[in-house]
């Protein structure tokens, strides 16, 4: 005759002993205190950590009253902690000769701690524009991965009723068009020596754009021919070196006589040297002085041509 008794399961000791709050604690998360040695920087973390003077008063903070916000990190396979958050508040711990930093550690995958790296970076107040476009990047791949979509498959489709693309979702997290999210993501076209000239605001955005469409080889050549003529390419020069380019006839000769035209401002613009002006005026005349006397002198001019005119 079988048994109608049902199996009892016994609680461990551990279970008898620990109450429910405690257990409650247990599963939530904790800020530890981690030696600065076992945290690493995030793979390919895209913003760059400057030891300028921002840096050094977050390191006179730190100094004083410590790591106010703890950082974040994952468990690194090859030891240690990859740093997910926090890079710069590393970076300033270092300066103020810390040995540990406040952090939060937590089980992420690739794609949730990119998500998490580029959101906790994107609200600092100025960027460079090499910054924001990788991190555009990052992110817009990361979000096509959880998507579950391939990532070269029509943007990807974000998991959620409403349809939307990666991209969408992402240029409404960020407050840009979606156009100009992928604008910034073609700058890491560029070789880094035009990146860098473009964080230093040697060229700008809308040329960039155009120059991160020729072939890396001819990106070299084009660093040749700036050199050589002294001169970083206007936005038509630009478009017409990408023009050059798709045809198969950009080479550097190309490239020279292009960089070596007279751009239109610098042809309205009119130069005097103040050797040339000296002798029209005083000697105790200083360089401002000329020049508002120069002024002054071209209005009474524009005066008297208009009422020429109206006789």
């Amino acid at each position: 005759m079988k048994s109608s008794a049902k199996k009892v399961e016994l609680a461990s000791v551990d279970d008898l002993f620990t109450t429910e709050e405690s257990r409650a604690d247990a599963g939530r998360e904790k800020v530890v205190e981690i030696s600065l040695s076992e945290l690493h920087p995030f793979k390919g973390h895209p913003f760059k950590v400057k030891d300028d003077d921002a840096m050094m008063e977050t390191a006179d903070s730190i100094r004083q009253y410590g790591v106010l916000v703890p950082a974040i990190a994952r468990p690194d396979p090859s030891g240690g902690y990859e740093l997910v958050a926090g890079h710069r508040r590393h970076r300033a711990s270092e300066l103020a000769e810390k040995e540990t930093m406040p952090v939060i550690v937590r089980d992420l995958d690739d794609d949730a701690a990119t998500i998490i790296m580029v959101d906790s970076n994107l609200q600092r107040e100025s960027l460079l524009p090499s910054e924001r476009a990788f991190a555009y990047k990052m992110k817009l791949e990361a979000m096509k991965r959880q998507a579950g979509r391939p990532s070269k498959e029509n943007c990807s489709q974000v998991g959620n009723d409403f349809g939307k693309k990666s991209s969408e979702v992402l240029a409404e997290q960020v407050g840009q068009s979606k156009n100009q999210i992928f604008r910034y993501i073609r700058l890491t076209e560029l070789i880094p020596e035009l990146l860098n000239m473009v964080d230093e605001k040697k060229i700008a955005l809308n040329p960039a754009y155009e120059l991160s469409f020729l072939k890396k080889e001819e990106q070299t050549q084009l660093l040749d021919a700036m050199d050589s003529e002294q001169a970083t390419p206007s936005l038509s020069q630009a478009q017409r070196l990408k023009k050059f380019s798709q045809e198969g006839r950009l080479s550097i000769d190309v490239m020279r006589a292009i960089m070596g035209e007279e751009k239109k401002s610098d042809l309205d613009k009119v130069t005097f040297t103040s050797d040339t002006l000296r002798k029209y005026f005083p000697k105790s005349y200083t360089p401002a002085r000329m020049q508002e006397t120069i002024i002054k002198l071209l209005e009474q001019w524009q005066k008297k041509r208009q009422r020429d005119q109206e006789r």
